[in-house]
């Protein structure tokens, strides 16, 4: 384990320096035992799963599954201390099979090993399949950690074998505790520097950091490296490093999907200002404004359908506006659209209409299509007598013929009395009417 004193880190000028090699302060400020780790209560706390792990020492797997910077590494390190097993680490991005076997190898030679492989989601097929032999026969303890989900990254024999733990963003009043004990630390914080820094900054960086305490730890120690020993930190110094902040997004991982999830929840839930926020947080984050029009042409059709059919005109006209104005004007035309959405009534009929269709299609086969409704031009579809029976709706009064149009009739779709649906409930009334009063008059 990687242990720091005082003449370690802080030398006559500079402040994180051990030998010729840079340690940052998210580094030296990690715990060594779990009664010192903060946040992450769900997993952690009295009762749970793996402080008990931790205690026996009986384990062989564990997968920690979070955002960047909530202690993913912190808890693999803790765990290895608190167990007295040699730690080693292997970063997935930089190792290859061969690197595995080596470490893999040299494991086995050892009484008790935690191998920690960072982002285990980068390993192929075959590198994690080469764990499975060393986790089955308890020559390591596996520690991986991913800001991935498990389920589609992991393969299923090592997830099979694993303790899987979700870890939480950390909240701001964490972070906060956190930033105020390294600006006071003088064996591995900022407290050699002998700055003072505000309590306003250290909150606006725990706001800022998103739940990433690496982040805000990195932060802090920029604006203290930054001014003289002795200073103050305050507004200043924060707004000027604040312009270069860049909000946490990810294209293709979870906080992407995430966060379109939490902005079509909000539109289908009829809350406009939480449809609003989760579109700007897309818009800072640089998201391609054509992926958002795209799923906002999703849900006019899924969610607002019949109850007001101007939705879909609308998000088309909204995509095409992205695709051809692009940002950041277009950014006005989600906007706009994005409210229409939120606000509009809702209904899902068509959408389960479908779903109700296919799932007969699925359960019983597709119906054949009755003759009288086949396709009649040339000569051979005329001699099998297609369509000899078609009844033209437009030759009877108010258009409707009465006539069957599948051989064994299924109801699909169900009208909702929302929004403009309300006028086709009526509609579909009407139609049945007419419909049981031509069949009455053929009887």
């Amino acid at each position: 384990m990687n242990s720091y004193d005082q003449a370690d880190i802080f030398g006559e000028e500079t402040v994180g320096q051990r030998g010729n090699k840079y340690i940052p302060l998210s580094v030296r400020m990690r715990p060594k035992h779990l009664s010192d780790v903060v946040g992450q209560r769900n997993i952690i706390g009295q009762n749970c799963l793996l402080p008990k792990i931790i205690k026996s020492a009986s384990f062989s797997s564990i997968i920690l599954y979070g955002p960047p910077g909530c202690g993913k590494t912190t808890l693999a390190e803790v765990i290895a201390n608190e167990t007295d097993s040699k730690f080693v680490k292997i970063n997935a991005v930089l190792s290859n099979v061969a690197e595995l076997r080596d470490v893999l190898l040299n494991a086995r030679k050892f009484g008790r090993v935690v191998l920690f492989i960072d982002e285990i989601h980068r390993f192929n097929k075959s590198q994690q399949d080469l764990l499975l032999y060393d986790v089955e026969n308890g020559n390591i303890s596996l520690i991986g950690a991913t800001t991935h989900n498990p389920g589609f990254y992991v393969i299923s024999p090592l997830l099979s074998r694993s303790h899987l733990f979700k870890l939480e963003p950390l909240s701001v009043e964490e972070i906060s505790s956190v930033l105020a004990k390294a600006v006071h630390d003088a064996d591995v914080g900022l407290g050699a520097c002998k700055c003072l820094v505000d309590r306003s900054v250290m909150d606006s960086i725990a706001y800022m950091a998103n739940g990433d305490l690496r982040w805000a730890l990195n932060a802090l120690e920029t604006l203290v490296l930054s001014v003289p020993c002795g200073s103050v930190v305050g507004d200043r110094e924060l707004k000027c490093f604040a312009q270069e902040r860049v909000l946490r997004y990810d294209a293709n991982e979870d906080d992407h999907y995430d966060t379109i999830s939490a902005y079509i929840k909000s539109m289908r839930g009829c809350d406009p200002d939480a449809a609003i926020y989760w579109l700007a947080k897309m818009i800072n984050s640089g998201e391609d404004p054509r992926f958002i029009a795209r799923r906002l042409v999703i849900f006019a059709s899924e969610d607002v359908g019949l109850a007001d059919s101007r939705a879909l005109p609308l998000a088309t006209a909204c995509f095409e506006a992205c695709e051809k104005i692009g940002m950041p004007e277009c950014q006005l035309n989600l906007a706009h659209t994005t409210v229409f959405m939120a606000t509009a009534p809702k209904s899902n009929s068509t959408y389960m209409a479908l779903n109700r269709a296919t799932k007969s299609i699925v359960s019983h086969g597709a119906q054949e299509v009755p003759v009288w409704l086949r396709d009649a031009h040339g000569a051979a579809n005329k001699k099998a007598g297609n369509a000899k029976d078609y009844l033209y709706s437009h030759e009877f009064a108010k258009n409707i013929s009465g006539q069957k149009y599948m051989l064994t009739q299924e109801k699909f779709y169900f009208p909702k009395q929302v929004g403009s649906e309300s006028s086709i409930v009526e509609r579909m009334e009407e139609l049945e009417k007419l419909r049981k009063e031509l069949n009455a008059g053929k009887d």
